[in-house]
């Protein structure tokens, strides 16, 4: 049993992979209306922060610190005029969920 587990951690590891390069690839050559991006490790990019709001970047790096998790999916939504990021997270035993986070407070929703 513990060979189709490790099995199935790796295959799960290795589709994630392959999503977050195949979104990556998307967002580099087309930028939606949406504002959807894929975080991507060890890439620098710049924090901008607009009126009180805090960023997408910053929100991932909380939910990631909280979570002890790796965000591998992070979009903008806008939610009746109020800013909403949507992350999907998954952890080392490859439990995937999504934490919703205000733009304007930084408190998970």
């Amino acid at each position: 049993m513990g060979t189709r587990r490790t099995y199935l951690s790796r295959l799960l590891l290795a589709a994630a992979a392959v999503t977050a390069f195949a979104l990556a690839l998307a967002v580099t050559h087309s930028w939606s209306s949406a504002q959807s991006i894929t975080i991507v490790p060890h890439v620098p990019r710049a924090v901008v922060v607009a009126d009180n709001r805090i960023s997408i970047e910053q929100a991932v790096k909380m939910a990631e610190q909280k979570y002890k998790a790796r965000v591998v999916r992070a979009e903008s939504e806008d939610e009746d005029g109020k800013t909403v990021y949507v992350l999907r997270l998954l952890n080392d035993s490859g439990r995937v969920w999504t934490v919703r986070v205000d733009a304007a407070t930084g408190t998970v929703i």
